[in-house]
């Protein structure tokens, strides 16, 4: 594949990410089940962008922004997918034993600036295919307030076949992302569960992460669980009630590459906590 055309797909992702955070909508991979037994067992995912947790009513995340890894990092097809109108599904046979990644990852650059008008204008538009070479044509680099910002997202769950394992769960390096300590498909009610964020490889200290239980649509709030990350980018926590959870991850500093003065990193897992 050219690499205009990785830019191309990685700025479409990320522009349609970029508006599912700018007005409050979340995404994720949201499996059937997250960890099974036997030979070749199957889990169902829905995947889409929503206003609230788990509950489609926006719009479907296209599947082919999003990829499976076996155990050994070899690539997983996905089977039986469909685009509908509010959310995309497919299935993932688990042949091997151990852990699978599911994920869609996007990286780019975005931009806002005045005009001569006064008016507040933002870089790339909702739902555009742009490359980073477009950039320098279209957003005036002499412009008012110019905030040029390197982003990244990464959505992501994981589900496992037996016992679980961590071949496949070091960070890329590339963007922010989840290290895990304890792993995410051994999550009980009571126990301390510790995650590691990094962004670009190095520990992310103060990264903001909310938890939120499945089933807000029938609680008067949200409740979300509200945490940071300490200067190692560790976290550990506890959850007190089993069932699926949408956790997201926001960071940010001024350590952005050029021409980017912002670096933005934000994550998204669908975890399940089973009762101990």
């Amino acid at each position: 594949m050219k690499l205009s055309s990785v830019l191309t797909t990685s700025l479409a992702v990320l522009t349609l990410f970029a508006s599912a955070s700018s007005e409050a909508h979340r995404v994720w991979i949201k499996p059937s089940a997250t960890i099974v037994s036997g030979d070749s067992e199957w889990i169902t995912f829905d995947a889409a962008i929503a206003n609230g947790i788990f509950y489609p009513d926006h719009y479907p995340l296209g599947l082919d922004r999003v990829k499976a890894m076996a155990p050994d990092g070899a690539a997983v097809t996905l089977e039986n997918g469909h685009k509908g109108k509010l959310r995309s599904v497919f299935d993932v046979e688990l042949e091997k034993e151990g852990t699978y990644t599911v994920y869609s990852a996007s990286s780019g650059l975005s931009a806002r600036w005045v005009d001569v008008e006064g008016e507040r204008q933002y870089w790339p538009p909702r739902g555009s295919q742009k490359t980073n070479e477009d950039f320098y044509k279209e957003v005036p680099q002499n412009a008012k307030d110019l905030e040029v910002s390197e982003r990244s997202h990464r959505v992501e769950t994981f589900v496992t076949s037996g016992a679980p394992t961590y071949d496949t769960l070091g960070p890329t390096g590339k963007g922010l992302e989840l290290e895990p300590v304890t792993h995410p498909n051994d999550l009980y009610t009571g126990e301390n569960i510790t995650f590691k964020f990094n962004i670009d490889g190095t520990a992310a200290a103060g990264t903001e992460i909310v938890l939120v239980k499945d089933g807000e649509r029938y609680r008067d709030q949200s409740q979300p669980t509200k945490l940071k990350t300490d200067k190692k980018g560790e976290v550990t926590f506890t959850l007190d009630e089993p069932g699926m959870y949408w956790l997201e991850a926001e960071y940010t500093d001024n350590n952005g590459k050029a021409p980017a003065s912002k670096r933005q990193g934000s994550y998204v897992a669908v975890l399940e906590v089973l009762p101990m």
